[in-house]
């Protein structure tokens, strides 16, 4: 039990940074597009009370 446990973490570990080293987002990107999906509406929360 304790291999299989010690042979899962070192597979975790060792997928870490597979794609290669962290590549921070450039200030110079285009916005992302735009793909139609819209939400609209409201919202009620709490405890309401008509007289």
């Amino acid at each position: 039990m304790k291999t299989m446990t010690a042979l899962i973490t070192f597979a975790l570990l060792a997928a870490c940074g597979i794609d290669g080293e962290p590549v921070p987002p450039s200030r110079n990107q285009p916005a992302p597009a735009q793909d139609g999906v819209t939400f609209s509406g409201y919202a009620t929360v709490g405890i309401t009370k008509s007289w």
